[in-house]
């Protein structure tokens, strides 16, 4: 309770995934976890991890475009959940409320496929 007493701003700590799995045919689940750490110089002021999920039924879309729909398409339905419950927990614990930004899903999926193309071994004939 003591944390209450400080006057000084928190540094915040943000950190978000998101993961996708098919269940079956047509059927796939997607969801993002975010880690949200508010910190006073050492002291945790609090710590907030929450994962929001959702079921989709993805018919008939190309299956080169299927990485696109759950790296993309999903997230950006089921992000905005999350953050309303990011917020209301925050809220209710008794802090000020802390909005999640909007999140570009589509640059992250670019760059995570960058990433995996880098990395990946270069193929010799």
């Amino acid at each position: 309770p003591a944390i209450f007493l400080e006057r000084e701003a928190p540094q915040m700590d943000v950190n978000m995934s998101s993961e996708s799995h098919a269940l079956n045919e047509d059927m796939y689940h997607c969801s993002i976890t975010v880690t949200v750490t508010a910190k006073i110089g050492d002291k945790i002021m609090f710590l907030v991890e929450c994962t929001q999920g959702g079921i989709f039924r993805i018919q008939h879309v190309p299956q080169d475009q299927l990485p696109m729909v759950l790296g993309i398409g999903c997230p950006n339905i089921v992000f905005p959940y999350l953050r309303e419950t990011v917020s209301d927990v925050i809220t209710r614990a008794g802090f000020p409320p802390l909005i999640l930004n909007p999140v570009n899903f589509e640059a992250l999926f670019l760059q995570h496929q960058a990433q995996q193309q880098a990395a990946a071994p270069e193929l010799t004939h």
